[in-house]
């Protein structure tokens, strides 16, 4: 009975995603996670769009949320659910680069698990190749930054929506902050020249101006701005006149939604939302409403 059920678990990993809305289970390196997608009944080869929710920990709610978006883009999106008993703030937001008395190994970052879902539906789709996007708001903002401030991947684009906290390139700010009081194989020069030349956006909504009882309030939180729009347009200045200094690639761009506050649904709804998924362009900073393309023709 044991090997039917293994050789069941197999056939359903290796299954193509089903059209419309459902939910399946990924074996990651370290933790075994549920995954809501959609699958456009038009669905015809295009990419694959993870979005990772709040501190709300609703990936149903979002994964119902990006379904418009997806029919436009004629993308599939896949929501994965990390439950606050098993990914408290250190191992969601702050990625679980730490464990209590330092580095935790590379395996254990929840990071990783966000490219095990990846894999894993690039497989049931037969697409190793399959591009695809990040997008994350507020805790999942937080968590998308701070992973593209330390591990690699082939996102063609990481779209961080009113993060309550960002990643300062710098290391006059600690952890989850900035880069400062981590070891140096983690904060030296060539870690942060390699997170400024991530594919990152940031997305943020120009109303989103409260501090309301979900932002981060601390003193050092501050240090970055009052709110999550300042915080993240002071994070982006400061990235963009250190890759001055330095010489260094900078492929970050802020695309700012006017008239939205911090809500997700419209967020995803807005046709700048499509801007944020492109790469940046001649102007660093645009709010204007350019012409949607179709990401189901990238590569």
């Amino acid at each position: 009975m044991e090997w039917v059920m293994a050789a069941c678990t197999m056939l359903a990993t290796v299954g193509e995603i089903q059209s419309g809305c459902d939910s399946l289970w990924v074996e990651g390196g370290s933790a075994r996670i549920e995954v809501f997608t959609y699958k456009p009944a038009s669905y015809d080869g295009g990419p694959l769009i993870v979005v990772c929710h709040g501190m709300l920990r609703n990936a149903d709610e979002y994964r119902d949320d990006a379904r418009r978006l997806a029919d436009r883009l004629g993308a599939i999106v896949a929501a994965p659910l990390f439950p606050e008993d098993d990914f408290p703030y250190d191992r969601y937001q702050a990625g679980g680069l730490l464990d209590g008395v330092g580095l935790a190994p590379r395996a254990r970052w929840t990071w990783q698990l966000l490219l095990d879902v990846v894999d894993d539906l690039r497989r049931r789709e037969q697409r190793p190749n399959m591009p695809y996007y990040f997008f994350g708001h507020s805790g999942g903002a937080q968590f998308l930054v701070r992973m593209a401030g330390f591990v690699s991947t082939e996102a063609e684009r990481i779209v961080v929506a009113n993060a309550g906290a960002q990643l300062f390139a710098s290391n006059d700010l600690p952890y989850p902050y900035g880069f400062g009081k981590l070891p140096e194989e983690v904060s030296n020069e060539e870690t942060l020249r390699r997170y400024l030349a991530q594919p990152l956006t940031l997305y943020v909504a120009a109303d989103d101006c409260q501090r309301d009882d979900y932002l981060d309030v601390t003193e050092t939180a501050d240090r970055q701005g009052p709110n999550r729009y300042e915080r993240a347009k002071n994070s982006f200045a400061a990235a963009r006149q250190l890759a001055a200094d330095k010489g260094w690639q900078f492929n970050w761009q802020f695309v700012t939604v006017p008239g939205v506050d911090h809500d997700h649904q419209r967020m995803l709804d807005d046709d700048l939302c499509e801007a944020a998924f492109r790469g940046p362009v001649k102007t660093a900073m645009h709010e204007r409403r350019p012409a949607a393309r179709d990401l189901s023709r990238s590569r």
